[in-house]
C-alpha cells in the first residue's frame, strides 16, 4: 500500500483492532468506503455487546473476546493506540507482510485534498495544555481551528467532518505517534521527554524514538525544549523537508532562532527579521494562566508554533488570555488562614509532580498512590529544599517514604494507612496543622490515583472538597 493515499477501499478486507473511542468511527469510515471490515476486541461485556450490534447494523463484522488471531483474509491492520506492539496480532501481522496503521494514520491518509495543515504536539507532561493552548491562540488569529488527538476528539471525526479548518492543534501520544509512519505535519514540538510507559513501548529509547517520530517530514519548524537535551537530539536524528528550521523554546533569555523570558516578557527571536539583532515581544508572564514556570514553557511552545504558521503577535497574546487551563492542573482552591491550597491531581507521574513543586518556594506536599513503576529518589532531592513537610497518602506511599528519609530525613512526614473516602479530609487536616502562613499545601501526587479514586478528575475533586470544608 506504500506511503500514498489509498483511493480504492472498495472490498478491501481491513482487521480493526479494538473498540472505542478510536475503533469504531475507524470501522465506520473504512465501512462507508467499501472495505470489507472485521473488528476483534479483547474484552465480551456488555458494553462491547452494545458496541458491536450497533456495528453489525451496519454491516460490519464483529469477533468478541479474542483479539490475537488475525482474521483470514485480512490486508490492512488499523489498530486503537493502546494495543502494545507485542501483541500475537501484530506479530501475525507483520509475518503476513501486512501494514498496521493507528486511527492516526487512517486519519492522516483520509484526508481531502486541501485538508488543513497539522501542527503536532507531544511531550511527556504538558501536551493537552499546550494543545489547547495553540488553538486559542490560532482561534484569536482568526483561523479556523480545533484542539484534537489525544484531547478527546478523534482526528477521524475532525477530518471527515462537513467542517472546514485551516489549521489543526494535534495532541499525539506515544501510542499514537508509534502507528503513524507516514504522518507528516508542517510544525510539531517534543516539549519534554521523561520516563513514562515504558512498560509498553520497551525501553527508554524506543518512547523517545516514537516521540521523535512527530518531526518526520515536517516543512516549517520543529520545535524543542532547550532544557531537555534529548528533544533537541531528536530534531537531530529528523528527517525534515528543506528549509524546515529548528526552533527552540527557554525559560531564559532566547538566542537566535528561538523564544524565551526576558524581564516578564514573552519574546520571539525566531520568527522576525534578523533575528541576530531583533526580538519581538509576544505577551507577558501575568498573560499565562497560571504563570507557573512549566506553563510558561508550554506557553512558549504553543506561541513558537503559532508563529511557525505565521500568526501575528497580537494573536498571541490575546490567545494566552484568552485561555483557561483544564481542572485540576495546579488550580488555585482557597487561601486558609494565609495558606495557599492548589489542586494538581493531574501531576499523576514524577515529571509533572517535579514541575509542579518547582512553583512554589515552601510546601506543604501531599503525594502518593499508584507509583507505575516509577522511582521517586530524583524527584525528592530535586525539591527537599522547599519541602515543610509532606502527607502520604495511597498504595506506594512507602516508596516516596523511602524517598524522603534518603534525601529529605529533616523534613516530617506523615504516612496516612487509609484508603477510606475520608482519608483525602484527613490528609488536607494533617497539612494544614503543618502549614504556616505564606506555605502552599500542593496536592501533586507524582502517582496515578485508581488505589484510591475512579481517575484524577475525583482525587482533585476530594482536596478541593476538604480545602472548603477547612474553610467554612
Amino acid at each position: 500500500m506504500g506511503s500514498g493515499k489509498v483511493t480504492d477501499w472498495q472490498g478491501k478486507h481491513v482487521t480493526v483492532a479494538g473498540l472505542g473511542v478510536s475503533g469504531i468511527p475507524a470501522a465506520k469510515a473504512l465501512q462507508a468506503r467499501g472495505a470489507s471490515v472485521t473488528v476483534v476486541n479483547d474484552g465480551d461485556d456488555a458494553r462491547a455487546r452494545e458496541q458491536a450490534a450497533e456495528l453489525e447494523a451496519l454491516g460490519v463484522t464483529v469477533r468478541l473476546g479474542d483479539g490475537a488471531t488475525l482474521p483470514e483474509g485480512t490486508e490492512l491492520v488499523v489498530t486503537a493506540p493502546g494495543w502494545k506492539p507485542d501483541k500475537p496480532l501484530f506479530t501475525a501481522a507483520r509475518a503476513a507482510g501486512l501494514e498496521i496503521w493507528g486511527d492516526v494514520e487512517l486519519a492522516w491518509r483520509l484526508r481531502g485534498p486541501d485538508a488543513a495543515p497539522w501542527l503536532a504536539i507531544t511531550g511527556t507532561n504538558g501536551k493537552t495544555t499546550t494543545t489547547q493552548m495553540l488553538a486559542s491562540i490560532l482561534k484569536a488569529a482568526g483561523l479556523r481551528t480545533a484542539a484534537v488527538g489525544n484531547i478527546g476528539v478523534s482526528l477521524l471525526d475532525a477530518v471527515l467532518g462537513d467542517e472546514q479548518y485551516d489549521v489543526l492543534a494535534v495532541e499525539l501520544s506515544s501510542y499514537q505517534l508509534h502507528w503513524a509512519p507516514s504522518l507528516r505535519a508542517h510544525s510539531a514540538a517534543v516539549l519534554n521527554l521523561a520516563p513514562d510507559h515504558l512498560d509498553w513501548h520497551g525501553s527508554m529509547e524506543a518512547y523517545a524514538a516514537d516521540k521523535g517520530r512527530i518531526y518526520e517530514g515536517n516543512r516549517v519548524a520543529c520545535v524543542y525544549n532547550v532544557a531537555d537535551k534529548a528533544t533537541e537530539d531528536l530534531v537531530r536524528e529528523a528527517d525534515v523537508e528543506e528549509g524546515c528550521r529548528a526552533v527552540g523554546f527557554t525559560l531564559g533569555a532566547p538566542a537566535p532562532s528561538q523564544l524565551g523570558v526576558v524581564d516578564g516578557i514573552l519574546v520571539d527571536r525566531a520568527f522576525v527579521e534578523n533575528r541576530h539583532k531583533n526580538a519581538q515581544e509576544l505577551a507577558e508572564i501575568s498573560d499565562v494562566d497560571p504563570p507557573a514556570p512549566h506553563n510558561i514553557a508550554n506557553a512558549l511552545a504553543a506561541a513558537a508554533l503559532a508563529r511557525a504558521f505565521g500568526v501575528p503577535p497580537k494573536a498571541v497574546r490575546d490567545g494566552l488570555r484568552a485561555f483557561t487551563p483544564d481542572a485540576h492542573r495546579i488550580a488555585h482552591v482557597a487561601d486558609v488562614d494565609g495558606v495557599a491550597y492548589v489542586d494538581d491531581s493531574k501531576a499523576t507521574n514524577t515529571h509533572a509532580a517535579e514541575a509542579s513543586l518547582a512553583a512554589y518556594e515552601s510546601i506543604v506536599w501531599i503525594a502518593g498512590g499508584l507509583a507505575k513503576g516509577a522511582s521517586f529518589d530524583e524527584l525528592v532531592a530535586k525539591s527537599a529544599k522547599r519541602l515543610r513537610a509532606v502527607v502520604l497518602i495511597g498504595a506506594d506511599r512507602a516508596l516516596i517514604r523511602e524517598a524522603l528519609a534518603r534525601h529529605a530525613p529533616e523534613v516530617p512526614v506523615v504516612d496516612l494507612d487509609r484508603t477510606d473516602t475520608g482519608a483525602m479530609l484527613q490528609a488536607v487536616t494533617e497539612a494544614k496543622r503543618l502549614a504556616q502562613p505564606g506555605d502552599t499545601v500542593l496536592l501533586a501526587p507524582a502517582c496515578a490515583s485508581m488505589d484510591m479514586f475512579t481517575n484524577y478528575n475525583k482525587r482533585g475533586d476530594a482536596f478541593a472538597e476538604a480545602v472548603r470544608e477547612l474553610g467554612s
